[in-house]
């Protein structure tokens, strides 16, 4: 192993070690080694894989820290692989030289305002397991074009930027796994004018990524714990499963739990997207869809907003099966509110509001709006204020096997069901309806 301090590194946290790093990066034997202590830097440590071989950093089971106290990433690794995740595309000189570089228990802490961690460029089945980053900008920045990715069971956090930043981006096949991903200014995970397919994120923490949380001393900026961005041209992100993750946060303003915008006027339309098993809640809103088409969201419990728990704008295809939504405490707000959306299932969910004087925001618990092809089967609405199923200007919206009652002691709710403005097509039947039903002539409604 090439030993830093045989390099003449110092370890000690005072003097600049940029040197001997860079010495033994190369000059040694491929396996970076970093003994106990703290070793500061002020520029980037650039890992040529094509001049290095296959590489490695090891922080001595993350008993060694680099302080960053200079711009750009701590660490730049730089490859060659322009293919695929098809073993076809790859060239031999990538596989023998580059392939499967690892960062393994290292911490890396900034001292300089725009100190980053990792910039990550052109790597083939890039492997980073036990890393902490804090105190940085970005902590893994991913840029221009990358394959194979695992982040695992790493700690990023209290960071001025993202988390995870992929960054015009084209991926193929990433895996976040494991890992603590929170306090970071400007969001755990983010995807900006990137193509990727095959984003796992799965098994994390990832939770309190704003302004206020982690630096209410910085001007505000909209984010998301998860916030996923293809509105770009030539962008798209595809083949997406977020699961069994606790997802959480403190409201801020425009502020997401998970946030996927989509073009929806492509010709070959996005999609490929499942949110399962997490825990999602305390933001403006929990989860927002935009542009959407084939989201599958299911089994998830998504709490406490201060607008909307789930807000699907001009999508479709969109299932929700089986989540629970409610708020957690008496200041904050529960409920689903779909507009410009069509051929979207509801079915097996429950919606639940605990309050006396119901929602501050004065939203019932599912909104429609300006929607057609909506069914919704099988669902419990309890103590919606004004009603516990809210429509308005909607077409072929069907209603079944629903229960919607107001359980308080002295009912507060409007209507179970009201359908207003101009529609058609709307049905309900079989419903254990608590209330009343509430319907302009111009609805379309009919009931069985």
């Amino acid at each position: 192993m090439s030993n830093v301090k045989n390099f003449g590194a110092a370890g000690d946290g005072q003097t600049d070690d940029t040197a001997a790093i860079q010495h033994a990066i190369r000059d040694g034997d491929g396996l970076l080694e970093f003994p106990r202590g703290n070793y500061r830097i002020t520029r980037p440590l650039e890992i040529t894989l094509e001049e290095s071989g296959p590489f490695g950093i090891s922080g001595s089971m993350g008993t060694a820290t680099i302080v960053m106290a200079g711009p750009g990433p701590a660490f730049r690794l730089l490859g060659n692989h322009g293919g695929t995740g098809d073993p076809g595309s790859l060239k031999p000189g990538v596989w023998q030289s580059e392939r499967m570089p690892a960062v393994r228990g290292i911490a890396i802490e900034g001292s300089h305002a725009e100190a980053d961690g990792f910039e990550v460029k052109g790597t083939m089945q890039a492997i980073f397991d036990g890393v902490m980053i804090r105190h940085v900008r970005h902590a893994i920045h991913l840029v221009e074009r990358n394959r194979n990715i695992q982040i695992v069971n790493c700690h990023l956090y209290h960071n001025r930027g993202v988390g995870i930043f992929m960054d015009g981006l084209n991926l193929h096949q990433i895996n976040i796994a494991n890992s603590h991903i929170s306090y970071n200014r400007l969001g755990g995970i983010r995807i900006e004018r990137s193509e990727i397919r095959n984003l796992q994120i799965t098994g994390n923490d990832i939770e309190y990524n704003n302004t206020p949380r982690s630096f209410p001393e910085l001007p505000n900026e909209p984010t998301a714990e998860i916030w996923i961005d293809a509105t770009a041209d030539g962008a798209s992100v595809n083949e997406v499963t977020i699961v069994s993750n606790t997802i959480q946060a403190t409201a801020s303003k425009d502020g997401r739990n998970i946030r996927i915008m989509e073009k929806s006027d492509r010709s070959r339309p996005p999609g490929l997207i499942t949110i399962t098993g997490n825990i999602i809640g305390s933001q403006e809103t929990n989860v927002h869809l935009s542009g959407c088409y084939g989201v599958s969201l299911t089994g998830n419990s998504i709490y406490s907003c201060s607008y909307r728990n789930l807000l699907i704008e001009d999508s479709r295809l969109v299932t929700m099966g089986s989540n629970h939504f409610r708020r957690h405490t008496a200041i904050a707000g529960t409920g689903v509110r779909l507009i410009d959306s069509r051929d979207c299932t509801i079915s097996g969910c429950s919606f639940h509001d605990e309050s006396e004087e119901g929602q501050q925001n004065g939203a019932s618990l599912l909104e429609l709006q300006n929607c057609q092809r909506i069914a919704v089967s099988g669902c419990n609405f309890s103590n919606g204020v004004p009603c516990g199923i809210d429509a308005f200007d909607c077409r072929d919206v069907v209603v079944t096997g629903c229960t919607i009652a107001d359980t308080r002691g002295t009912p507060r709710a409007k209507a179970a069901i009201r359908f207003q403005g101009e529609g058609s097509g709307n049905l309900i039947a079989s419903c254990s309806l608590r209330g009343e039903v509430s319907s302009e002539s111009t609805a379309g409604l009919t009931q069985k």
